[in-house]
């Protein structure tokens, strides 16, 4: 089993950055396709970045692209979340999440998921 574990979730103000880091302890995550979801209350679980496991190819929703950005350092040892400018709707628990076949937009694909990190954009 693997066991994911986001930090990095804050209150930020509008306009604001964080950075989101994901791991999972005792392991590397190379092999797996990466994804980070979010969910606020009230909606469901949306998809907002993935990363592939060579981490040559990223996707992003529309509402974060060209704000936030997925990564992996080096050793492939942590995913990060990079969210930059900020905005209120931003505002959600943020979960990591690993696939062992490959990165999607469809949480369905992911098989571990990490217990999340409450992101709060305040105006």
């Amino acid at each position: 089993q693997v066991v994911l574990v986001e930090s990095g979730g804050g209150l930020v103000q509008t306009g604001g950055s964080l950075r989101l880091s994901c791991a999972a302890s005792g392991r590397t995550l190379s092999n797996y396709g990466m994804g980070w979801f979010r969910q606020a209350p009230g909606k469901e679980r949306e998809f907002v970045a993935a990363i592939s496991r060579p981490g040559l190819s990223t996707g992003y929703s529309n509402s974060v692209k060209g704000r936030f950005t997925i990564s992996r350092n080096y050793a492939k040892t942590t995913v990060y979340l990079q969210m930059d400018s900020v905005r209120l709707d931003d505002t959600a628990v943020y979960y990591c999440a690993a696939s062992e076949r490959s990165y999607s937009t469809n949480g369905n694909q992911y098989d571990y998921w990490g217990q999340g990190t409450m992101v709060t954009v305040s105006a």
